[in-house]
């Protein structure tokens, strides 16, 4: 993995996302890169204004600046550390920067100011991820660790719940964390579970072929995403691996409501990505 963008607005959250792609970056060997969206032409007055700590300077360009320099003796990932400021709309400048840099992780708070709760909460964050050109990884605040140790991977009925797998366990492998496939259903029904037990067969023979410790667990109930989170947070987990668009979610929106309602509600980073990555 070469290349990890970060998204910020220089919210607590956002910023916390950046701390935890510090720790992503060192560990994977990647490069870093910080992008921050000026949604207007005369931003820099009014932001000031919003925010008149001045901790790491006078504009956006010195809050940048300041932000890698302060930050550069954490960073050992060994490639470039740097940052680039855009104009226009926040999940456009994000999804073309990835591109241009051929980004391999973006790496973002779900919070903030500047639009950022819009983005993440309403129309916005469907398009980003229905679009985006890599994995996202959403982080609340107030996540804090230092390594990653042990990545969740639900496993549900929709064939495309597999795709995530590859990614996923060379995350793994490069981090030297353990994945937790949990087999998730709402259903009593035969052919459903026996599909599971299918799906889940092929990823942990996939992910034990790959030298990535596994481990097997199952959980039913009403809502999956519950018996998502509550196994992640039962097992101190780090990170949640999902398909953010499946068979049967509406082209227009272009992701689907578990992956919505995981990303909004996990306390726990969610890895999401598009099942034709």
């Amino acid at each position: 993995m070469k290349n990890i963008l970060v998204p910020i607005d220089f919210s607590k959250d956002s910023m916390n996302a950046f701390k935890n792609a510090i720790v992503f970056a060192n560990n994977l060997g990647s490069s870093l890169r910080i992008i921050h969206i000026r949604k207007t032409k005369n931003y820099d007055q009014p932001f000031i204004l919003k925010k008149p700590d001045t901790k790491y300077g006078k504009t956006v360009e010195d809050f940048c600046k300041e932000i890698v320099k302060k930050n550069r003796s954490k960073y050992t990932g060994g490639g470039k550390f740097d940052y680039i400021i855009a104009r226009g709309k926040i999940y456009q400048g994000i999804i073309n920067q990835a591109k241009k840099d051929k980004t391999d992780l973006i790496i973002m708070g779900t919070h903030g100011v500047s639009g950022f709760e819009e983005f993440w909460l309403g129309s916005n964050a469907y398009r980003v991820v229905s679009k985006a050109p890599c994995p996202i990884l959403t982080v609340r605040t107030g996540f804090r660790k230092k390594s990653i140790k042990k990545i969740i991977l639900p496993i549900d009925s929709h064939r495309e719940t597999r795709k995530k797998v590859p990614f996923t366990t060379e995350i793994a492998f490069s981090l030297g964390a353990e994945v937790h496939i949990v087999d998730v259903r709402s259903t009593k029904r035969k052919d459903i579970k026996e599909r599971l037990t299918r799906y889940a067969d092929q990823v942990f023979q996939y992910i034990d072929k790959h030298n990535v410790k596994v481990i097997r667990a199952s959980r039913y109930g009403s809502d999956i995403v519950d018996l998502t989170i509550s196994y992640a947070v039962h097992t101190d987990a780090d990170l949640i691996s999902i398909v953010s668009n499946q068979r049967g979610t509406p082209v227009k929106i272009g992701v689907s409501s578990t992956a919505q309602q995981l990303v909004n509600h996990s306390p726990i980073p969610i890895l999401s990505m598009q099942p034709n990555l």
